[in-house]
């Protein structure tokens, strides 16, 4: 049996208010740690930025002042974007700390690494704060989470292998061999240099639950595995991966996923070749291969909800439904329309999938404008 476990993504908690990311439900989120800690896990993965910066807060409320801090594990993350100078690395360290109320991080990471934001860590020299974070007993493991092509993945660990213990990777079988992302390839790029893996969006923000019925159907047919479990059971079953986070957003979601890690089955080769083959499936009925993480949102000048509009121009393309076009309308009323797009291009750096953003709002704007 392979030895890999569910972790906590504090990124998609149950919110009490939809269009308000800081509403979080504290008692449906209490449950959820109780049912989770009761199980026998233990990660717990956040960052400065989740839940418009409120994902530490509820962790240290629900967790930190509810539980020995010997008895959990928590990863935390710099956030790139807002580096100015090296000092900025320490500042940041220090906020996350005093939001969660610990005095030290299990795993410290610098957050969404991509050609752009590998910049901003190099030029604040990151990666050598890093290494002095560990040394103080600030954090027990260090790396980065990752997001973009092999290449890139290739540089830094040639560079800085010998500081990053831990890559925190979007790994999922839709992914597997996608050009843009190359989580195949990233993969085996950190079992060549001895890192280990945690492993992110395994079920892609929903994508591989969310499926048309054509492809449903064909799950169906194969077994009764559910398509979380699937999922989850494909991430887990890779080299070097220790860490298998979901972002849970409800007990039952909890207690599914829980019971796919109690006795973990690592997939079979069928299995590999059957999903390989679904990935492909998935791929002809998804317009746009987005992963709904909102980085882009809150970058967005126009406040333009433009994973909602993903969404929905998803859906639209798989059922062409009147209801998709009244949410459009109403959504558009509530924050921006799609056509309120400026084209500046800023979203475009912190998208994690390195979706052209302008481009893919324009064909929002001509299905639903």
């Amino acid at each position: 049996m392979k030895d890999v476990i569910l972790g906590f993504g504090a990124m998609r908690l149950p919110q009490k208010d939809d269009n308000n990311p800081a509403s979080i439900d504290i008692d449906e989120f209490t449950k959820m740690v109780d049912y989770y800690m009761d199980q026998g896990f233990d990660y717990f993965d956040t960052s400065y930025a989740y839940h418009a910066e409120t994902s530490e807060d509820a962790l240290k409320k629900v967790l930190v002042e509810r539980y020995p801090r010997k008895s959990f594990r928590i990863a935390d993350k710099i956030p790139t974007w807002l580096l100015t100078k090296e000092e900025d690395n320490e500042r940041l360290l220090n906020v996350m700390l005093e939001r969660l109320g610990v005095d030290y991080l299990d795993v410290l990471l610098i957050h969404n690494i991509n050609r752009v934001f590998m910049g901003l860590a190099e030029s604040s020299n990151s990666f050598e704060f890093l290494r002095k974070a560990k040394d103080e007993g600030k954090a027990l493991k260090i790396g980065i989470s990752f997001h973009d092509k092999a290449d890139l993945l290739e540089e830094v660990l040639e560079k800085y292998g010998d500081i990053i213990d831990i890559v925190q990777l979007q790994l999922n079988y839709l992914d597997w061999n996608d050009q843009r992302i190359q989580s195949n390839k990233c993969n085996k790029l950190c079992t060549k240099y001895g890192v280990e893996v945690i492993v992110m969006e395994p079920i892609k923000g929903g994508t591989l639950v969310n499926v048309a019925d054509c492809v449903k159907q064909q799950f169906e047919d194969y077994s009764d595995t559910s398509m979380a479990e699937w999922a989850l059971r494909f991430a887990g079953s890779q080299k070097n991966v220790s860490v298998v986070l979901s972002g849970m957003g409800s007990l039952e979601q909890m207690k599914e996923n829980c019971e796919t890690f109690k006795d973990f089955e690592e997939i079979t080769r069928d299995e590999h070749r059957f999903l390989m083959k679904m990935a492909r499936e998935i791929k002809k009925t998804t317009a746009i291969d987005c992963s709904f993480c909102n980085y882009c949102v809150k970058e967005c000048e126009a406040n333009i909800p433009i994973p909602d509009y993903f969404n929905l121009y998803n859906s639209e393309k798989i059922y062409s439904l009147e209801s998709n076009h009244a949410l459009y309308g109403t959504t558009s009323i509530t924050y921006a329309p799609a056509s309120a797009c400026t084209e500046c291009g800023t979203c475009i750096d912190y998208c994690t999938q390195q979706l052209d953003i302008p481009k893919l709002l324009k064909d929002v704007v001509d299905l639903f404008e």
